[in-house]
């Protein structure tokens, strides 16, 4: 799931869960993903902060749940069983939230809360962010909501809309401007080159998806320099086919400023040129260096090849470890002689 599409907000059975973030796409779909991954239907929260507390850091908040803008989705009890945070504007509500629920939600913080680690019951925090700690589950990258079942239903969606382009399909993933990134003119020209030349070199299809942060000029530029090749370019009309392209491509090109995107095309096992783009952080460097170590990604070069490696699955891994902490917390938080709790979906 790419930055064009939202988790629906509607609450299941079971165990009451949250997800609560700023609204931002590339945030929700990261809580909403592990909480699903969770076997729970969330309920989700778009939070707004007052001023100045949305320019502050969270530990200057001096009432969390007080700052919180008249528009923001509301946050009082009763409280979930679990609450999954994602962002900066969720780590002061999601401490201030444990500590009303007195012991009675399970916190989940996703990124670097910037805050005291003890303030949450477990934090998923990518490992490029050098951050660690007994309730830190340690990640590659990012958190989504993709699954195999999403995946194959999508393919089938969209293979007609595919099937005139010549094999291999290339599927390129288009980020854009961001804090630390710019995708630049000449950015675009050097991947627009490289993609033409591999048409023409492999006999191979193009399947392009711009996210929300991509810019007019951008596709622009591409629709111009790709004109004479087999290539899809989605025009932001209908439904975004980006969950049908990870299904159907056979490799992936991806923009070095989107760690959620590069994250999903790993979902696949397929492979991922990762496209320069101007700008980056260290923490962007490890990133990008891990997924490179692990055999998952290249960088893009003149050279196409294809390679394989195991899926990359963290968010089924990450959700399978705190499941076994939620059991655990339950059954030390239950009364004694209270009835057995519901269990998580496996």
């Amino acid at each position: 799931m790419n930055d064009q599409e939202r988790p629906s907000d509607t609450p299941g059975p079971g165990l009451a869960c949250w997800v609560i973030t700023d609204g931002r796409v590339g945030i929700e779909v990261q809580a909403a993903g592990l909480a699903r991954g969770l076997g729970l239907a969330p309920v989700v929260k778009r939070l707004k902060a007052d001023r100045p507390w949305r320019w502050l850091p969270p530990r200057f908040w001096r009432d969390p749940l007080g700052h919180l803008a008249a528009d923001s989705d509301p946050l009082a009890p009763p409280w979930p069983d679990v609450l999954v945070g994602c962002g900066r504007l969720a780590t002061a509500p999601g401490a201030a939230i444990r500590r009303a629920a007195a012991g009675r939600c399970f916190t989940i913080q996703i990124q670097d809360p910037k805050l005291p680690l003890g303030r949450f019951d477990a934090l998923v925090i990518p490992r490029h962010d050098g951050v660690a700690g007994p309730n830190v589950i340690a990640t590659l990258g990012s958190m989504h909501g993709l699954s195999e079942t999403a995946l194959a239903e999508a393919g089938a969606r969209f293979a007609a809309r595919f099937e005139a382009l010549p094999r291999p399909w290339i599927g390129v993933l288009l980020g854009g401007n961001s804090r630390t990134h710019r995708l630049t003119a000449g950015n675009a020209r050097g991947l627009a080159a490289r993609l033409a030349d591999w048409s023409r070199e492999q006999g191979a299809g193009l399947i392009v998806t711009p996210s929300r942060r991509t810019s007019e000029a951008t596709l622009a530029l591409l629709r111009e320099a790709l004109a004479g090749c087999p290539a899809v370019i989605w025009d932001r009309s209908g439904e975004n086919p980006y969950q049908g392209m990870l299904a159907l491509a056979d490799a992936f090109v991806v923009t070095a400023d989107s760690v959620n995107m590069a994250c999903e095309a790993a979902f696949t096992g397929k492979p991922i040129y990762i496209a320069p783009v101007r700008g980056g952080t260290p923490k962007f460097a490890r990133f990008h260096r891990a997924l490179r170590d692990a055999g998952i990604s290249r960088p893009l070069g003149a050279a196409f090849e294809t390679w394989h490696y195991p899926p990359l699955r963290e968010t089924e891994r990450v959700a399978a470890e705190l499941r076994a902490r939620i059991a655990a917390w339950r059954g030390e938080a239950r009364p004694k002689g209270a009835a057995e709790p519901d269990r998580l979906s496996a």
